[in-house]
């Protein structure tokens, strides 16, 4: 038998009056009157070790959510004993609590709630991951949902699900293509911007190769055991899906042609979470310094190791500092967890906030690659119907080659020399500047062609054929740098 597998025993129990902070006092002094060990507590839960007489040792856990306790008791180390105990420690405390309940002053458990811990108390962590991870199953216990544990596997086994059916579908294992990428709905500002909004979220669970998903899978794995159990699920899903989302704003902001992908960006959220709380005193003083030490090392080498190329470091910094921000915004429900509503406005509010703040982002973001790419689409409708011309039968009668050459064709082509100069004004990388060059050479020609064919049909000669073939080689050329399409 092990750990995760022990039998255990739940029961809920309804204060009435009686606050939750006087019900854990009371459990307290119960589990010390039981000679119960190693007891933690802090303003909305309570542990405890249970050693019995055969070495058999329990957890004894209590949570306090409103006007209920939820009680549990669980073996934490191999036993044959009957699971009727964890039952008999529960019934056992829950007598105790109601005996001292009766001896003590209500104007002492007052008082002794009120010195109780805000904080959140490391080796209470410790104590409950010794229950809560079972590591003696080896690796496997990183994809077993349990309490304090129960978001982050999920996410591990969906970004896992996810890579393998890309794998199924096709896309490599190993250095997947981009286009592969974009069509699983990576991050890529022209399509993002182009009211695909929707990449900004779906990009968190599309991994570029095997080691890709596997390094962040592992990072995801340590800050979800560790911070997890003090988030709650619900705070968790929403910071990781939060931070996920400023990260690839910041992609967005930044890159112009950068296909972004990864759940890196939200890990740093989540790394940023945990810095905030560990500047605050939501951490007992013993722990936030060695703790804020290593995970400031492990930030900062990250981001310093994101300064080579292939690395989306503008992600990890905007993960990183919406998941700062939010860790501040949830610091006063977690250093009050018996108060709901200040629970329900604190994540409320910044999700609101993020939300509408990526909003307006978006909104603003400029787009010049698809402005360019969508008026380039006129471009290319115009040259189909210019180029019909070289389409036409030769018994087309004259007339009406001439009238497709000037009205058509000239006209468009242009058109076209126009559009060109007008979008090579927008903010483009280099390397467009340097195609729409070749662009407008390459209507120039088509222009000065035009023009030759025009004044052969008007005066019915072939005495200008040399200087086409010369306008048509030069096409060729240029055609040949702008995409190695051979002109028509």
């Amino acid at each position: 038998m092990t750990r995760h597998s022990s039998p255990k025993y739940t029961q809920t129990y309804t204060l009435n009056s009686l606050p939750g902070t006087h019900f854990l006092v009371l459990a307290q002094k119960a589990a010390q009157k039981l000679g119960w060990e190693k007891t933690y507590i802090n303003q909305s839960s309570f542990f405890a070790h249970v050693l019995s007489e055969d070495t058999t040792e329990y957890e004894v856990q209590i949570t306090i959510e409103e006007d209920k306790a939820y009680i549990k008791s669980e073996f934490v180390t191999e036993s044959n004993t009957k699971e009727d105990r964890n039952k008999e420690n529960i019934l056992i405390l829950i007598q105790t609590i109601e005996e001292l309940q009766n001896a003590i002053q209500p104007e002492e458990l007052s008082q002794q709630a009120s010195e109780l811990p805000s904080t959140l108390s490391m080796e209470t962590s410790e104590a409950y991951h010794e229950t809560a991870l079972p590591t003696d199953r080896g690796w496997l216990w990183a994809f077993v949902p349990v309490e304090g544990y129960f978001v982050t596997p999920i996410l591990i086994i969906l970004n896992i699900v996810i890579f393998i059916a890309m794998a199924l579908a096709g896309v490599g294992i190993i250095e997947p293509d981009t286009d592969s990428l974009i069509q699983w709905g990576a991050n890529f500002k022209p399509y993002t911007l182009d009211n695909q909004w929707w990449r900004l979220l779906t990009c968190v669970f599309i991994h570029i190769g095997i080691f890709h998903l596997l390094m962040n899978m592992y990072a995801l794995m340590f800050i979800g055991a560790l911070l997890e159990p003090f988030l709650g699920k619900l705070r968790f899903l929403t910071a990781y899906l939060l931070t996920g989302l400023t990260a690839s704003l910041a992609s967005l902001w930044w890159h112009d042609l950068t296909v972004s992908a990864g759940a890196s960006g939200a890990i740093f959220g989540m790394y940023g979470v945990f810095l905030a709380m560990l500047t605050t005193n939501l951490i007992e003083k013993e722990s936030r310094q060695s703790l804020l030490g290593s995970i400031s090392v492990f930030v900062i080498y990250n981001l310093v190791g994101g300064l080579r190329g292939g690395i989306d470091n503008a992600a990890h910094i905007g993960g990183l500092v919406g998941g700062i921000v939010i860790g501040y915004a949830l610091s006063p429900s977690l250093l009050k967890p018996t108060q709901k509503q200040l629970n329900t406005f604190s994540l409320g509010g910044i999700t609101l906030l993020i939300i509408l703040f990526s909003f307006v982002v978006y909104t603003y973001i400029p787009n010049p690659i698809g402005e360019y790419d969508t008026r380039m689409q006129n471009f290319y409708d115009r040259q189909a119907v210019a180029l019909r011309v070289y389409e036409m039968p030769e018994s087309t009668p004259r007339d009406q080659l001439l009238i497709s050459v000037r009205d058509t064709g000239l006209v468009y082509w242009k058109q076209n020399l126009q559009l060109v100069k007008e979008v090579d004004k927008l903010n483009l990388p280099e390397n467009f500047h340097a195609k729409n060059q070749k662009l407008i050479q390459y209507c120039d020609l088509r222009i000065k062609s035009y023009e030759l064919m025009y004044k052969a049909l008007l005066e019915n000669t072939d005495a200008y054929e040399s200087q086409l073939d010369t306008y048509y080689k030069k096409l060729a050329t240029v055609l040949e740098d702008i995409n190695g399409k051979p002109a028509k």
